[in-house]
C-alpha cells in the first residue's frame, strides 16, 4: 500500500513537471487561440525540414514525376495555397519559408506532406482521393497548416517534456526509497499516461486544427471548401480499418467529416473564387 502511495506521489510530480514545462515555453495559435508548447526555435524546425526533404528527393524509391498532367495541377494548387498562406494569420511564417513543391510518382501511396520551411511533396496515389483540384486544395491546406502552425516542433517539445518528466519522476521515486521493481512499474504507468493522456490527444488536436485552418486556407485560395467533406468521405470508403479513436493519432473519419460540416459556414464566408478559375479533374484510376 505504501509503495502504491509513493507511485501516486511520483506520478503527481510528473504531472506537475509537465505543467511546469508547458508554462515555460508557450505560444498561442492565432486561429484557435490554443496554447502551444514550443521548446525549439522555428529556425531549427526549418533546418530539420530541409534535411528531411533532401533525403526524400534523393531516395531512389521515390522518383519525381515528370508527367505535366500530374505536376502542373499540383504546382498550380500549391501556388494558390501558398499565396493564401502569405496573406493569412500565418503571413510572417509563410513569408519566411523557402517553398518547394515535388510530385512523387507512386500511385500506390495515398499521401502528401508539408515539412517545416515549406517543403511540399505530393504522391500521385493521393489523386484517387482528391479527384480534382479543389480536393487537392483541401489536402494541401491541411498539410501546409501543419508546417505553419509548427505542429512538428510542438510534437518534439512534447517528447522532451514527457521524457524529462519521467526522468525526474524516476529520480524522485529513487530518492523516496522505492524499490527498483516498483520504480519500473511507476515508469511504465507514467509512460502510458504520457502517451495516451498527453501525446496522442495532442496529435489528434493537431489533426483537427489542420483540418480547420486548412479548410479556411483552401477557401481563401479560391477553392470550394465543401470538397473537403467529399475527400474524407472517399477516404472513409477506401480505409479498410481504423484503430479506436482513443488509441489513434488521428480523429476518426466520421469525426472529421462532422467537424468539417460544422466549420463549413465560416469557410464558405472565405470562399470567393476569382473569375475564370478552372478546377480541373486530376489524373486518377477510375473507381471499380
Amino acid at each position: 500500500m505504501r509503495g502504491m502511495l509513493q507511485i501516486g506521489r511520483g506520478l503527481t510530480r510528473i504531472s506537475l513537471l509537465i505543467v511546469a514545462f508547458s508554462l515555460s515555453a508557450c505560444s498561442t495559435n492565432p486561429y484557435t487561440h490554443r496554447s502551444q508548447l514550443l521548446m525549439i526555435p522555428a529556425s531549427q524546425e526549418m533546418a530539420m525540414g530541409a534535411q528531411a526533404y533532401e533525403e526524400v528527393l534523393h531516395d531512389p524509391k521515390m522518383p519525381p514525376s515528370r508527367d505535366p498532367r500530374e505536376v502542373e495541377p499540383v504546382k498550380r494548387v500549391a501556388g494558390r495555397i501558398i499565396e493564401a498562406a502569405k496573406k493569412s494569420k500565418y503571413a510572417d511564417m509563410a513569408n519566411k519559408f523557402d517553398w518547394e513543391v515535388t510530385v512523387i510518382k507512386d500511385d500506390k501511396t495515398m499521401n502528401a506532406f508539408a515539412l517545416p520551411g515549406g517543403k511540399i511533396a505530393v504522391y500521385t496515389g493521393i489523386f484517387n482521393v482528391a479527384k480534382n483540384e479543389a480536393g487537392l486544395a483541401a489536402i494541401l491546406g491541411h498539410e501546409v497548416t501543419h508546417a505553419l502552425a509548427r505542429h512538428g516542433g510542438e510534437r518534439v517539445s512534447q517528447g522532451y517534456a514527457a521524457q524529462g518528466a519521467l526522468l525526474a519522476g524516476a529520480v524522485a521515486l529513487g530518492a523516496s526509497g522505492v524499490s527498483s521493481g516498483t520504480q519500473q512499474l511507476a515508469l511504465l504507468a507514467g509512460g502510458a499516461l504520457a502517451t495516451y493522456g498527453f501525446i496522442l490527444p495532442y496529435s489528434r488536436t493537431h489533426e483537427s486544427e489542420a483540418d480547420y485552418i486548412g479548410l479556411l486556407l483552401a477557401a481563401d485560395a479560391g477553392y470550394d471548401p465543401r470538397e473537403a467533406v467529399h475527400v474524407w468521405e472517399r477516404m472513409q470508403a477506401m480505409s479498410k480499418s481504423q484503430p479506436p479513436e482513443f488509441l489513434s493519432t488521428h480523429p476518426g473519419h466520421g469525426t472529421r467529416i462532422k467537424q468539417l460540416q460544422e466549420w463549413m459556414p465560416e469557410a464558405l464566408a472565405h470562399y470567393h473564387p476569382p473569375p475564370g478559375l478552372q478546377v480541373a479533374e486530376l489524373p486518377h484510376e477510375p473507381s471499380p
